[in-house]
């Protein structure tokens, strides 16, 4: 397990949210693979990253299926479906239908729960 800030414990372990369109990767646009910021499990490529507008980095897919886990959540008074990293059950953010490639989900991510290594091809 990586040290974690106070912001990322909140967030990854206390199921909170960061501030929309204030994340580091919501504009991110290098070539690479964004991980889990508690354990490190691969979780997203930047090949399946898109600027939904939602105000957090949105991927239409995950690296390998096992990587997350999907979780019904009814907080907030509202139906969603949330993500967390199959290894340390972290928060990561939800997913919902809408997405706008062939797989139609729209993985909206918080920037504090990723880490991020770049890609040494050009």
């Amino acid at each position: 397990m990586n040290e974690l800030t106070p912001e990322q414990i909140r967030i990854l372990r206390e199921k909170g949210t960061e501030a929309p369109f204030s994340g580091e990767f919501y504009k991110h646009d290098k070539k690479g693979n964004y991980s889990c910021a508690d354990c490190g499990s691969l979780l997203f490529s930047s090949e399946t990253k898109f600027d939904s507008g939602s105000g957090w980095p949105s991927f239409s897919d995950v690296i390998d299926k096992g990587a997350v886990k999907l979780v019904d959540d009814s907080s907030h008074g509202m139906n969603r479906v949330e993500v967390q990293c199959s290894k340390c059950e972290g928060h990561l953010g939800h997913v919902f239908p809408d997405g706008p490639t062939e797989t139609c989900q729209r993985y909206c991510i918080n920037s504090l729960a990723l880490g991020f290594k770049e890609s040494d091809e050009k």
